[in-house]
C-alpha cells in the first residue's frame, strides 16, 4: 500500500499552501519590478517543495518503503555592465519526513551553500575577426549537450557545480566550447551531520580536475546537428571526499534532429571510456583496475500534427558492466556528471536505475492537451549488461556469481506538468511503477517482500 493517505493530503495542502498568496499574480509579477530594480542588476528567487514516496522497498538489504518532503530554494544575483556579467547563486536544498530508509546523503541536502560565484565577458566580435566569444571565471553549474554527462541537476534536490574556466567560441552554425574546472564538493558529506543539520561551506580541490572540449555544428543533412566531445576526470582521495581515484579519458558522439509536426526525429549518442579506476570509493580499496567502457543511446520518433501534439518514441539505452569482478579490469561505464531523470524516470529516493551495466528498450509518449500543460507516458525493460556486476542507482544489489540472471524488470511512468501562471506558477506530479523482474526478486541482498514497487510525487515551483 502507498504512503498513509492521510500524510499525503497534509503535505500536499502544506505545499499549496504556502502559494496560496499568489492567486492574484500575473506572469508579468516579479520582485525585479516590485523592488523597482535598476536594469543592470537581476534578482530571482526560486523555490520548490515536493512530496514523494514509495511502497515495497527494492533497494539492497531494505525493507518497507520511504518519503520525504524535499525543499529547495535558489536565489540569483547579477549585475550587468556592457560586456561583462558578475553571478552569484545561493542554494538551501533540505528535507522533512525522512525515515529509517531515506539516504541521507548530499543527493537529498545541501545546506544554505555558494552554488554559483562567477565573473564573465563576451564580444560579439572579438578582436575584430566577427566571432562570439564568452568566458565564464569562478564557480558555476554547467549544461553540456545532451546532459547525461554533464548536467545542471533538475529533478535531484541538490545541483552539481563546479569552479574554474569555461569558454565558448562560435560564428554561425558552429560553436567550441573548452572548460578547466574543479568539481566542487558537498559538505558535509557524513551521515551524522547530516542528520544533525550541520551546515558546512562546499569546497574544490586539486586532486579533483576535470577538462573538457566540446564542438557542435548545426544545419546538417536533414536539417539536423552534431558534437563532438572529449572530458577527461583525474580525481584521488581529499580529506573531505572520498573518490574511485579515476583518471578516464571519455570522448562521445551525438547526432540529433529536434522533433517538428509531422517529422520524424532522431538521436543517436556512443561515447567511449578508457583509463584507471578503483572499483568502489573505500578507503581499503587501494586495487588500481584498468577502465574500458561504453555508452550508446538510441532514439526516434514522430510528432503528430493533431490535438495534443503528440510525440511518439523509440528509445533504447546500453551502458556497459563489469564483466569479470576477479579480473584486474573495470568495465563499469562511469556517467561522470550528467542527469539521468529525463532517460530512466525520477531520482531523488527513487532512482532505480542509472546510467551504467544497463541493457534498456523503451517507447515513450509525449502530449499537450493544453497550452499550459505537457506530460508523458513512458514503459521501459530493464536488463543488466552484465550478469556478475551491480545492479547500480538506487539499489545497489550484486549477485559475483551471476547466477540470479540478468532480467531486472519494467519500468511504467506518467507524468504531469501545468503551469499554473506561466513563469512564475508551476504543479508537477508523476507516478512510477516497477514491476520487478527475477534478478530484482531473487539476487543476494534483494528485499524479502517480492511485491511490485510504486512510486508517487506532487511538487509545486514558484520562480519570481
Amino acid at each position: 500500500m502507498m504512503m498513509k493517505k492521510i500524510k499525503l493530503a497534509q503535505c500536499c495542502a502544506l505545499a499549496l499552501g504556502l502559494y496560496s498568496g499568489l492567486g492574484q499574480a500575473t506572469e508579468n509579477w516579479s520582485v525585479q519590478k516590485q523592488l523597482n530594480l535598476p536594469d543592470w542588476l537581476t534578482l530571482k528567487i526560486d523555490h520548490r517543495t515536493r512530496y514523494e514516496g514509495y511502497d515495497n522497498a527494492f533497494k539492497k538489504d531494505q525493507s518497507g518503503g520511504d518519503q520525504i518532503m524535499a525543499f529547495r530554494t535558489n536565489v540569483f544575483l547579477g549585475i550587468h555592465y556592457d560586456n561583462f556579467e558578475i553571478g552569484t547563486e545561493f542554494i538551501d536544498s533540505r528535507i522533512a519526513l525522512e525515515g529509517g530508509n531515506t539516504p541521507m546523503n548530499t543527493a537529498l541536502i545541501n545546506q544554505t551553500d555558494l552554488l554559483q560565484a562567477y565573473l564573465a565577458w563576451q564580444s560579439t566580435d572579438l578582436l575584430g575577426s566577427g566571432l562570439n566569444f564568452k568566458i565564464k571565471a569562478g564557480r558555476q553549474t554547467m549544461d553540456v549537450g545532451s546532459r547525461r554527462l554533464i548536467a545542471r541537476n533538475r529533478f535531484r534536490n541538490t545541483i552539481n557545480n563546479f569552479t574554474g574556466f569555461d569558454t565558448q567560441i562560435s560564428q554561425g552554425d558552429w560553436q567550441w566550447r573548452n572548460f578547466v574546472v574543479l568539481p566542487v564538493s558537498r559538505l558535509p558529506n557524513d551521515q551524522v551531520s547530516l542528520q544533525a543539520g550541520r551546515a558546512v561551506f562546499d569546497q574544490e580541490d586539486f586532486e579533483r580536475i576535470f577538462v573538457g572540449t566540446f564542438f557542435s555544428m548545426k544545419n546538417l543533412a536533414f536539417n539536423s546537428r552534431a558534437e563532438l566531445y572529449g572530458y577527461y576526470l583525474s580525481e584521488e582521495d581529499t580529506g573531505q571526499t572520498a573518490t574511485k581515484n579515476r583518471k578516464l579519458f571519455t570522448p562521445g558522439f551525438r547526432w540529433v534532429k529536434s522533433a517538428k509536426p509531422n517529422q520524424f526525429d532522431f538521436e543517436v549518442e556512443t561515447v567511449l571510456q578508457t583509463g584507471i579506476s578503483h572499483a568502489t570509493n573505500k578507503a581499503s580499496d587501494q586495487q588500481r583496475l584498468n577502465h574500458f567502457a561504453y555508452l550508446m543511446h538510441l532514439g526516434i520518433g514522430y510528432s503528430f500534427d493533431v490535438p495534443w501534439q503528440p510525440q511518439l518514441m523509440l528509445q533504447y539505452d546500453y551502458a556497459s558492466g563489469d564483466k569479470d569482478p576477479t579480473d584486474n579490469s573495470n568495465n563499469r561505464f562511469e556517467t561522470l556528471y550528467g542527469g539521468r531523470r529525463f532517460d530512466f524516470g525520477p531520482t531523488s529516493i527513487w532512482g532505480p536505475f542509472a546510467r551504467s551495466n544497463i541493457n534498456s528498450p523503451g517507447i515513450r509518449l509525449k502530449f499537450k492537451p493544453h497550452e499550459r500543460v505537457t506530460g508523458f507516458i513512458a514503459h521501459r525493460a530493464y536488463w543488466l549488461a552484465e550478469s556478475k556486476d551491480s545492479w547500480t542507482g538506487g539499489s545497489k544489489i550484486r549477485d559475483i556469481t551471476g547466477n540470479s540472471g540478468s532480467y531486472i524488470g519494467q519500468q511504467m511512468e506518467v507524468r504531469i506538468g501545468w503551469q499554473a501562471i506561466p513563469n512564475r506558477l508551476n504543479f508537477e506530479t508523476g507516478w512510477a511503477h516497477l514491476f520487478k523482474g527475477d534478478f530484482a526478486k531473487n539476487a543476494p541482498g534483494a528485499p524479502t517482500n517480492k511485491n511490485d514497487a510504486d512510486y508517487f510525487y506532487f511538487q509545486t515551483s514558484i520562480h519570481i
